[in-house]
């Protein structure tokens, strides 16, 4: 199931992104630290309604941000789909030890279906350069490569899926 998360979920979102920081660490992914993403911006994602929580068996155990906020950087790729609205996935994280059972794939789904519901024309992401699981994963759902651009811990390839 997948749910809004409320304030009372922070102890465990963070626990688990502290997990998959540590998973990524071993794998030689350094993408996020305990400067990004900090118990702030999730905070912050949770009180404006943005957080989303895949729920088994009555605990989290993956995260998704979904909502239109395009980072400076955004601007100056050449993006297909630039007429109406655009959703962005943020933080999409799972926990290390949930990985490897469509998790990931199920939040991309939902972000599809929110991206229809909500009149979307495309969703558009960021990933990492060297987590070559997630450029992947965003590729095996259907998500094209734009350009790259950078941020604080290196390149990041940005995608963008068109909603039909």
């Amino acid at each position: 199931m997948i749910r809004k998360a409320q304030i009372h979920d922070i102890t465990l979102i963070m626990n688990i992104i502290k997990s998959a920081i540590k998973d990524m660490e071993l794998k030689n992914i350094h993408q996020w630290d305990n400067i990004y993403p900090n118990e702030e911006v999730i905070s912050e994602d949770i009180i404006n309604s943005e957080l989303y929580t895949n729920v088994e068996n009555g605990s989290i155990n993956a995260i998704v941000v979904l909502n239109e906020d395009q980072a400076e950087e955004y601007r100056d790729l050449k993006w297909k789909y630039n007429f109406g609205k655009q959703l962005v996935i943020h933080r999409l994280c799972v926990d290390p030890r949930t990985q490897g059972v469509g998790i990931a794939r199920n939040l991309l789904k939902y972000a599809d279906d929110f991206a229809v519901k909500g009149g979307y024309e495309a969703i558009r992401l960021d990933a990492f350069a060297q987590n070559e699981r997630a450029l992947r994963l965003y590729e095996k759902n259907g998500y094209e490569k734009v350009g790259s651009v950078n941020f604080r811990k290196g390149e990041f390839y940005c995608y963008e899926k068109n909603i039909e």
